[in-house]
């Protein structure tokens, strides 16, 4: 598809593009490089099992475990985009990259991105239905709902982000093809080309705005009125069982949006050339949610402890 689109393009566009990982850090890539590592370990393991777990245990077939289940799925997608490149460069120096796999990988980054925002919206649609309007739940999320939700935010996310890489292509490169990131970010990329970038630049803050407060401001709608709910349960038991039920998806929502915020002002307000904050925050951005996620949701859902549990108890043998 990638392919197609970027067919009529400038004959100045580079063949190859050169990360150049974290600026005024390169002698202790090895170092940094350790955390990332533990950190990819931790995204690849924990979305791994999380999957595995919804998958084959029938009581976890519910819209709320599904919709983890598709948190899962792009915080793995998201970590195998980027964090391989980024153990490569820290590594090995490979800091070479095709002009066509710069241009997948932006893509993939940014609309995994915004489909982990849009997950995060279903997910706090589905905790509203669940509180706030508990006896028709089951009515409303119905798996042929979850399944057009989960549909909505795929076509959502592809939409809002195919044109990056076609309109970074169409860009004239007559200067320096370094790009001072550990991957292809989409604004660090445009900052290369020597001609007009007033279209990519109000194309990428539009939909900036539009994920970061059209999202935000549902969930917070959402927890708004999930808030005076469950203030007016009769029992401090129900109220705190309820508030329990939140608390991995308010933990998960806190760890995508705040460092993609910071990271987000300082790419448009920070100083133009990348500096070693700038970098590592962006890093984080991609790195923290997939790393943390399925963490949080094991420690505080129950059915998920008891699963994982069960799963890593030793079987007994029946002597007879």
């Amino acid at each position: 598809m990638l392919t197609t689109i970027l067919s009529n393009t400038s004959h100045l566009f580079p063949h190859i593009f050169l990360l150049a990982g974290i600026p005024g850090l390169t002698s202790s890539h090895i170092w940094i490089s350790l955390p990332f590592c533990f950190m990819f370990f931790l995204a690849v393991t924990g979305n791994g099992v999380l999957l595995f777990l919804i998958w084959t245990e029938r009581s976890l077939h519910q819209p709320m475990f599904f919709f983890l289940a598709m948190l899962s799925f792009v915080d793995l997608v998201l970590s195998l985009s980027a964090l391989p490149k980024m153990l490569a460069i820290f590594w090995f120096g490979a800091t070479v990259i095709s002009s066509y796999s710069c241009l997948s990988q932006m893509f993939f980054i940014h609309a995994f991105s915004a489909m982990e925002s849009g997950v995060l919206v279903a997910m706090a649609l589905d905790r509203f239905v669940a509180i706030c309007n508990p006896l028709r739940y089951a009515t409303i999320l119905t798996p042929v709902v979850v399944a057009k939700i989960g549909g909505l935010v795929v076509l959502r996310g592809v939409g809002l982000t195919i044109a990056f890489p076609s309109l970074t292509h169409r860009l004239p490169y007559c200067g320096s093809h370094i790009i001072a990131y550990t991957y292809c970010e989409h604004m660090a990329v445009v900052k290369l080309a020597c001609g007009a970038t007033t279209v990519d630049n109000l194309y990428a803050f539009a939909v900036a705005l539009f994920l970061g407060v059209g999202d935000v401001a549902f969930i917070a709608y959402s927890y708004g009125n999930i808030v005076r709910t469950v203030i007016r349960f009769p029992s401090l038991e129900a109220r705190s069982k309820a508030g329990s039920t939140c608390t991995a998806h308010v933990c998960v929502i806190l760890f995508f949006y705040i460092p993609g915020f910071l990271s987000v002002v300082m790419q448009r307000f920070g100083p133009p050339t990348a500096s070693a904050a700038k970098v590592i925050l962006a890093n984080l951005y991609l790195l923290f949610p997939p790393a943390l996620d399925p963490i949080v949701y094991g420690l505080k859902t129950k059915q998920i402890r008891e699963r994982l549990f069960k799963m890593l108890s030793p079987k007994r043998i029946d002597p007879t």
